[in-house]
């Protein structure tokens, strides 16, 4: 140990830097946290269909919140995690436990300025941000105004919600990671009450939902200060825009803000696409991402969320076997649950979408068009999963020059594809558009990590394909040949459609799974030490 290290010892019994942890058991606990934020996300979005259905005033709220959580994925969740993260790791595992803090005033007093700037910027030119992301808007003065005045009430959340980011970040460095995965919970909670609480109380009924998001920033960010300060890392907020760390960050943000979000902007320009076409085209691509968002943050971004702390640790202890054996091992897992994944989607589409949203305004031709959008969507899953764990390879490596381009071409691949696809299946290839666009962005990234020689395939890669793709095959022709057709479901109760839901889901799990247990496949050969 260094002298240098050894001025890093803990105070009050915490360490200065994270502890390694098995990557599997941290994945597993984002996974429990993240379902149950899902499956609440899930019951906000049955309660938003059933009062607001596909109408002018869901339209207007999807927007005047996707604008500025598009931002927050960008900004917070996207590119400054991606830069502070490793940074941090640096600092927790070379610097001092003064140094650590120095830099975590800086970040907080530097990022809270700016976002703050931005937010009070976006509510000031609402209308014009409401015409740019959704042009088709302005054909319908009312809805302009409509979604002009959530916007208004939505932005703040940008400000809040990165702060929240921020802490969740510190939190996950330090092997915390149940407390920014429960995070989101809230949010869930929070829509679901202002729906239900405040929607009588409104003028416009769908106000209620953007009076929702902003609590939600509110008590998202009260939350987690708790767990900063049990842990000696609540920071004084001072913007120092000349501290080296935050230099760096910066520096690495400048082209990771386009690379980390690519898959963010693309669904951004579906918005701004779909805003052109017939009424109720936002809400059907919103409905069936959502649905697709499910399995992606249950587990896609499960995996990523852990992975980056383990893989920049990794990189300053200048560790590459281990480091090559992380993303194998993160590969695997994502083939493990993605593939099967995607395929439920696709066989269940209509299903899934009678079961969680076919009740009050929703109609039987939204159940269609959202299907539709829902399957395009599926195609893209294993690679929207892939891009969670790859891009990390080249962020915790602090290179981001790299996915920045490989970004670029994906998002001309996405706009050629929407361009050529938009007319012929109108919303439902925009979504298509986007899946093979994340195909691409894939692609590209595994390719220059493989180049580099930073991914390096463990063996036994033939014989896992060969029992992954078998158990696929044996639990999409279990669904196919026991699933009622989607029509039947239209006559159901709630409790007979979730009842039959829940046995399809819960059948093919048994059956995937039991497949590959008969193949060999154990839990333990996913078992990694951070």
């Amino acid at each position: 140990m260094t002298a240098r290290q050894s001025q890093a010892t803990p105070e009050d019994g915490e360490s200065a830097g994270p502890a390694s942890g098995g990557l599997l058991r941290s994945g597993l606990v984002v996974s429990t946290m993240t379902m149950l934020s899902r499956v609440l996300g899930l019951a906000r979005d049955v309660v938003i269909a059933t009062l607001f259905g596909a109408g002018s005033g869901a339209d207007a709220f999807f927007v005047a919140f996707k604008i500025p959580n598009f931002m927050r994925r960008l900004f917070a969740e996207g590119a400054f995690n991606q830069a502070f993260i490793p940074v941090l790791s640096e600092y927790a595992t070379q610097r001092t436990r003064e140094e650590v803090r120095e830099l975590l005033d800086a970040v907080a007093g530097s990022l809270g300025v700016v976002l703050a700037l931005i937010s009070a910027v976006a509510m000031l030119i609402a209308p014009w941000l409401v015409w740019l992301f959704a042009p088709g808007f302005s054909a319908d003065p009312g809805k302009l105004a409509l979604t002009a005045d959530m916007l208004r009430l939505t932005f703040p959340y940008l400000w809040l919600i990165s702060l929240t980011a921020f802490a969740g970040s510190v939190l996950n460095t330090w092997n915390r990671f149940a407390v920014p995965a429960f995070t989101p919970v809230l949010l869930n909670l929070s829509l679901i009450g202002a729906a239900l609480g405040l929607t009588p109380w409104m003028q416009d009924p769908s106000m209620a939902l953007a009076w929702g998001v902003l609590i939600a920033g509110v008590v998202q960010l009260g939350f987690q200060v708790p767990f900063l300060a049990r842990l000696g890392l609540m920071p004084r907020p001072w913007p120092n825009f000349r501290h080296p760390g935050v230099r760096r960050i910066l520096t690495l943000m400048a082209p990771a803000l386009f690379a980390v979000s690519v898959s963010q902007i693309n669904l951004l320009l579906d918005t701004v696409l779909a805003s052109l076409l017939a009424s109720g085209s936002v809400s059907w691509l919103y409905y069936s991402d959502r649905l697709v968002e499910l399995p992606l943050g249950v587990f896609g971004v499960a995996l990523g969320t852990v992975i980056l702390p383990a893989l920049s640790k990794r990189h300053a202890e200048q560790s590459p076997e281990h480091f090559a054996k992380m993303l194998d091992w993160a590969l695997r897992a994502v083939l493990l649950i993605g593939l099967p994944a995607g395929l439920a989607l696709i066989l269940l589409a209509e299903p899934l979408l009678v079961s969680l949203f076919h009740y009050g305004a929703m109609t039987d031709h939204d159940i269609v068009m959202a299907a539709r959008s829902l399957r395009a969507y599926a195609l893209g899953l294993l690679p929207f999963m892939l891009i969670k764990v790859l891009a990390p390879g080249y962020f915790a490596r602090q290179d981001t020059k790299t996915p920045v381009k490989i970004g670029v071409f994906a998002m001309l691949a996405n706009m050629v594809f929407n361009l050529l696809l938009i007319w012929p299946l109108a919303h439902a290839g925009l979504a298509l558009a986007t899946a093979l666009s994340a195909c691409f962005n894939a692609g590209l990234l595994g390719w220059g990590l493989k180049r580099r020689g930073v991914l390096q395939f463990q063996s036994g890669w033939g014989r896992y394909a060969l029992t992954l793709g078998g158990g696929c095959m044996v639990m999409g022709g279990g669904l196919w040949w026991l699933a009622p057709e989607w029509h039947v479901w239209l006559d159901w109760g709630v409790w007979q459609r979730a009842a039959t839901l829940l046995g399809l889901t819960l059948g093919g799990a048994v059956v995937y799974f039991g497949w590959l247990a008969l193949c060999g496949v154990r839990l333990r050969h996913f078992r990694l030490r951070g």
